[in-house]
């Protein structure tokens, strides 16, 4: 656990027998390699046969900062509830990967003091790091 409270990314890999073969921790703002983990996971079942991912490109697209704008990443809960809830309220917004845009990430720790924190919403000017759903509501009213 950090000081703040919060905890670091860990990952285990456990094989067919609950034996836990790998553990890697990262930083909670780090999201880790995943070619490094398929290599585990070859080396821990050689007969394990890959899923092909498909390989993301990256953006560098301008910020539009106006209306409602969500910052996330594909894998955040955080990020889903949120796009769930917008889609329930009828709300329109633009929406930015922090994870396919340098720019995106930058804005992002500028506004959460220097993490990486997913869901962040800029609403009508106003800038609200993490999903507070009460707050984000009150801004959109």
């Amino acid at each position: 656990m950090r000081e703040e409270g919060k905890s670091e990314r860990a990952i285990f890999i456990i094989d067919k027998d609950g034996i836990v073969q790998y553990v890697d921790i990262h930083d909670i703002d780090e999201q880790p390699d995943n070619e490094e983990l398929f290599q585990e996971i070859r080396r821990i079942q050689p007969d394990h046969k890959p899923i092909k991912v498909p390989e993301e490109k990256k953006s560098d697209d301008e910020l539009t900062l106006k209306g409602v704008v969500l910052f996330c990443n594909k894998w955040c809960p955080g990020c889903r509830r949120a796009r769930l809830w917008f889609e329930n309220n009828h709300i329109e917004y633009t929406e930015f990967d922090v994870t396919r845009n340098a720019a995106a990430a930058k804005q992002v720790k500028e506004w959460a003091d220097g993490n990486l924190t997913t869901p962040t919403f800029y609403i009508h000017g106003e800038v609200v790091v993490d999903w507070k759903e009460d707050e984000v509501a009150r801004l959109l009213r």
